[in-house]
C-alpha cells in the first residue's frame, strides 16, 4: 500500500533532531552522514558530519525521513506542513505534546476539540510543526 513519508530538512542539526524524535516517539533510528556515504569524496570537508539520510521507523511500519540540507542549497526551514500524531489516550498524547514543546513554541495549547478529546499544536525546538491528538472522535465526513 502506498504511504506518503514525511522527509524533513535540517541545517546541520538533523542528527540531534532525529535522536530527539526517536527518544520522544520511540522507534528505531538509522542515519548516514555524508562521510559514511558513497559520495564522501564529493562533499566539502566541513560538511562531512552532516546527515545525508536518516530513517526513523515508528510502530506499525510508519516512517519519518530526514536529512541535512545539501551545502549547495539554501536552507529555507520547515514550513507549509505539520506532522500529525494520533494517540488512543489523552494521557499519552499530552506526554508527547509536552515533550515536543520543550524548548519549542506552543501554537495552540493542549485542550478540548470536536474531533478529539484533546489536541494541541507545537513547533518544536528544531522548527518542525506538530499537531497532537488524543482520543479521536468519529466524525461523519461527507465527501
Amino acid at each position: 500500500m502506498l504511504q506518503p513519508i514525511p522527509y524533513l530538512a535540517f541545517d546541520g542539526n538533523c542528527a540531534e533532531a532525529m535522536r530527539f524524535y526517536a527518544k520522544t516517539l520511540g522507534g528505531t533510528l538509522g542515519m548516514m552522514s555524508a562521510a559514511q556515504s558513497p559520495m564522501a569524496d564529493q562533499c566539502p570537508p566541513e560538511h562531512l558530519d552532516r546527515i545525508m539520510h536518516a530513517r526513523l521507523e515508528l510502530d506499525g511500519g510508519v516512517f519519518l525521513y530526514a536529512g541535512d540540507c545539501p551545502p549547495h542549497m539554501p536552507y529555507q526551514g520547515i514550513h507549509g506542513v505539520s506532522l500529525t500524531l494520533n494517540y488512543d489516550s489523552v494521557e499519552e498524547a499530552e506526554r508527547i505534546f509536552n515533550a515536543l514543546a520543550e524548548g519549542g513554541t506552543i501554537t495552540m495549547a493542549f485542550s478540548d476539540a470536536f474531533w478529539a478529546r484533546k489536541f494541541g499544536m507545537v513547533t518544536d525546538r528544531f522548527g518542525c510543526h506538530w499537531i497532537v491528538n488524543g482520543e479521536l472522535i468519529n466524525l461523519d465526513l461527507a465527501s
